[in-house]
């Protein structure tokens, strides 16, 4: 497992990213941010379903950064479970292919960080 990062480092970096990116203070920058977030409120599909096409989407484009932060709305936001998550994340591999299988098997390791800390 070396070079997997767990969640709480994600966490971390992310944050850490986030706000190094926003303090440019660049309009361009934050539209992008603003409609990023705009497009996973509800509306005509529920937030938690675009939650899981972000994930599905993630996979596919084999971002381990994207699928973690998804996977977390999924799971500690939106309450999927796991049956639910493997589900999607199949349909990922099945769109995406054996390429996505690294990205699956990340997925796996962070859905079970996830699921342990719900389950606090």
């Amino acid at each position: 497992m070396s070079g997997r990062r767990t969640i709480a480092e994600f966490r971390e970096q992310r944050c850490a990213g986030q706000e190094r990116v926003l303090a440019v203070d660049h309009l361009g920058v934050k539209r992008f941010f603003n409609l990023d977030t705009s497009a996973y409120r509800d509306g005509a599909l529920p937030a938690g379903t675009k939650e899981l096409l972000g994930l599905v989407a993630s996979m596919v484009l084999r971002c381990n950064d994207c699928i973690d932060y998804h996977l977390e709305q999924c799971v500690l936001t939106h309450g999927y479970s796991e049956e639910e998550l493997v589900d999607a994340m199949n349909v990922a591999l099945i769109v995406g292919g054996s390429i996505v299988i690294p990205h699956l098997r990340h997925a796996m390791l962070s859905l079970d960080e996830l699921m342990a800390e719900r389950g606090k």
